[in-house]
């Protein structure tokens, strides 16, 4: 980025602004990555002046161009449902224009609920904030929108018909921030770059595909945003989906941005929606036993903070070969990995000896430390023959001695670059939350026993029960 910008960021004192996005900004400060001028506004209900808001940030302020980063922000306070703060704002931002003399680049990040998203586009419309500083300079103007898009099939359809109304598509940038993720893209290059992979990757040697995204930490302040919308809706609809459309696309026709997307989209679709009546033999739900003491969560609480669900894509490739996934908070440990099992064909050489229960297996951690690992079969040290399976592993830490770009330090280049391949399209969203929806409405019919399993484990049992009746188990 070397021109001048603003990037005024709605729900400037929330968690995602302090712990993702700033830091992001301030990263790329120092890896002098941004242009000499530049604004970051906060927008928020607080009563705070611009040094309070740049004492907001306490974990930034240790390191030594934290002095010179924290100038270029300012504070403008809000309330997102009065247009009083919206009007102050456009003064500001007209000011900053007149420092430099001429329209500069204005970025809207909304780091807000998803419940204050149509407000705040409302009074971006109503105050013209949304056709920056006139003279055509709506072209320059861009609207960055973080997930859940969303709450189902319905609001998603009548969000994004509000930012059609407002804004063009290229304007909009919607954040999936797993997209940005090194190993998530190295998915791509890994099938596709080595001749050894692509081949393989198909029903005829692929047993079953698994996903586990997993957290040990529970509310940790979030209950507010989480309870009532819970974690289907918080991780299944955006994260998992673009971890799924990684698995599963063809090989796009180039990488270039509508191709790449045209690929994800497809991919998406091909999921095969669980019918409602269906979701109680393949979709589990889970709450864990703490969950409704936590704060800003009701005592009687039915929202889930674990769900597993087995699912099928229907394309040629992956005909008939199960996906399981789960997603759950207080598990044992932090993990999200896609793992690929290889049907296990034990060759009639070894049938005596005996051969390991599941073979070949493909995992690729997005984190800790991402990296790739294969399980292969070798013999065991002794004189007798003995099979068991080992790992061969790499990590980005270990081959590359770096960990690579951090997700929002990539968002934040792209969409100022204007760049829209990492970001989801309007048609990615609106398979997806059919697929959530379906699910969603299966739900409706009865209450679940809540809470139904204990903090640290791998949630209900009968997350359990529905791999195992298939005979199968999770990794």
């Amino acid at each position: 980025m070397n021109s001048p910008f603003a990037m005024v960021i709605f729900g400037a004192t929330g968690d995602l602004a302090q712990n993702k996005l700033v830091p992001a900004l301030f990263a790329l400060f120092k890896e002098k990555k941004l242009p000499d001028v530049f604004f970051i506004i906060g927008f928020s209900r607080r009563d705070l002046r611009d040094g309070d808001f740049r004492d907001h940030f306490k974990n930034l302020k240790d390191s030594k161009e934290w002095l010179e980063f924290s100038k270029h922000l300012a504070y403008q306070k809000g309330d997102f449902s009065k247009e009083e703060g919206y009007l102050e704002l456009i003064k500001k931002l007209n000011s900053f224009d007149e420092k430099i003399g001429a329209c500069i680049t204005r970025f809207f990040y909304f780091a807000t609920p998803p419940k204050n998203y149509e407000m705040i586009l409302n009074f971006l419309e109503s105050t013209k904030l949304s056709e920056g500083c006139g003279q055509g300079s709506n072209k320059w103007t861009r609207i960055i929108i973080e997930k859940p898009f969303g709450k189902d099939l319905e609001t998603a359809i009548s969000l994004d018909s509000k930012l059609a109304q407002i804004f063009e598509e290229k304007q909009i940038f919607r954040v999936d921030h797993y997209l940005g993720k090194e190993t998530v893209q190295n998915i791509m290059t890994f099938r596709f770059a080595n001749g050894i992979f692509e081949p393989v990757w198909n029903k005829n040697y692929i047993d079953h595909v698994q996903i586990t995204w997993a957290e040990e930490k529970g509310m940790e302040g979030r209950g507010n945003f989480f309870d009532g919308l819970g974690i289907l809706r918080d991780t299944g609809q955006n994260h998992l989906m673009q971890l799924i459309a990684a698995v599963g696309m063809e090989q796009p026709r180039s990488f270039a941005k509508e191709d790449l997307r045209d690929a994800r989209a497809n991919a998406i679709k091909a999921i095969r929606c669980i019918k409602p009546s269906e979701v109680p033999s393949s979709v589990v739900r889970g709450q864990y036993l703490g969950y409704r003491s936590e704060r800003d969560v009701l005592p009687n609480s039915d929202t889930e903070t674990f769900v597993a669900m087995k699912f099928f894509l229907d394309t040629e490739r992956f005909s008939n070969v199960p996906f399981y996934v789960r997603v759950g908070e207080k598990m044992p440990k932090n993990e999200v990995t896609i793992s690929i099992v290889f049907l296990q064909t034990c060759h009639i050489l070894f049938k005596e000896y005996g051969c390991p229960e599941i073979g070949n297996v493909l995992t690729i951690r997005i984190q800790p430390d991402e990296g790739i690992f294969l399980r292969i079969i070798a013999k065991a040290p002794g004189a007798k023959l003995a099979l068991e399976t080992v790992d061969m592993h790499f990590t980005y830490k270990e081959s590359f001695e770096a960990k690579g770009i951090d997700a929002y330090e990539k968002i934040l280049l792209d969409i100022f670059s204007g760049d829209q391949m990492l970001f989801n399209r309007s048609d990615e969203l609106a398979s997806s939350w059919k697929f959530i929806t379906d699910i969603l409405k299966g739900w409706e019919v009865e209450k679940p026993k809540f809470p139904n399993y204990k903090e640290g484990t791998w949630g209900p049992n009968e997350a359990q029960d529905l791999i195992e009746r298939d005979g199968r188990k999770w990794l």
